[in-house]
């Protein structure tokens, strides 16, 4: 028997279950049809940015940081998680700005 989603909430939960599980791809389909359904879903763009980091997808994962931020411009983990991804792709003084500004908020 199938699982039926018909809901963004639907796509985030069973995506939430999928990254648990270590099927990272799988969960960020579901972030992304989650997304596609409800296109200011923050939290979706943030578990996907973080499942993007554990296959290494560090550009797709700063891109999803960075709507986070654009959504939710106190989310301090946002921040401290794009400068995490930012030094491992070499942005040094990228990684800096993103961790200090998270640090002083």
């Amino acid at each position: 028997m199938s699982e039926e989603l018909n809901t963004a909430e639907d796509y985030y939960n069973r995506a939430v279950e999928r990254g648990d599980a270590g099927d990272f791809q799988g969960a960020i389909a579901d972030y992304t049809a989650a997304i596609a359904l409800d296109p200011e879903y923050a939290e979706a763009y943030f578990n996907r940015a973080y499942d993007r980091s554990e296959i290494k997808d560090y550009e797709g994962a700063i891109a999803d940081y960075t709507k986070v931020i654009e959504l939710a411009p106190n989310a301090a983990e946002a921040y401290f998680n794009r400068g995490m991804a930012r030094a491992k792709l070499g942005d040094i003084e990228g990684a800096r700005e993103d961790t200090n500004y998270a640090k002083n908020m």
